[in-house]
């Protein structure tokens, strides 16, 4: 029998840590079962910033991979949701182009692997439940981009 690849594993594993971030699990899996969005509220264990797809893709890139938390993105809607720690409402409520929904916002989401509705993960859930840091977020967001310590100008 064929082990599974390394991208399914880890797909299944922020699968599992998604659906663990909700108060339902087996209903999140119910409804990627079904194709079919699953929400999954925020507060519990991340936060929501939300941000214009046209502002998140160059701020991603400015984010090193080591330091981006899970990304979803909505084509047809022109929005990107970042998950962020629990206390980054006031580190971000400064930064226009990014809004942070309030505890029990429901994001609606696809599984980790999967494009569903428009809406895929630009950065994965990886299962370790590791998050974007909001500082690094709004630096990658504001005007002069986020820039690693040691490409600051100095």
């Amino acid at each position: 029998m064929a082990q599974p690849t390394r991208s399914v594993m880890r797909y299944e594993e922020g699968d599992a840590w998604l659906a663990d971030c909700s108060a339902d699990p087996k209903l999140v899996r119910l409804a990627w079962g079904t194709d079919t969005l699953a929400p999954i509220e925020s507060g519990t264990r991340w936060l929501v910033a939300q941000s214009r797809l046209v502002h998140a893709m160059p701020a991603l890139t400015r984010i090193p991979e080591g330091q981006r938390g899970p990304v979803l993105a909505d084509g047809n809607g022109d929005a990107a949701w970042w998950l962020v720690p629990l206390d980054a409402a006031e580190e971000l409520a400064n930064i226009r182009t990014v809004s942070v929904k309030p505890h029990g916002w429901p994001l609606h989401c696809p599984s980790a692997g999967r494009m569903l509705a428009g809406q895929l993960w630009l950065n994965h859930p990886d299962g370790s439940g590791q998050l974007t840091d909001p500082a690094v977020l709004a630096a990658a967001l504001g005007p002069g981009g986020y820039r690693h310590r040691t490409e600051a100008p100095g």
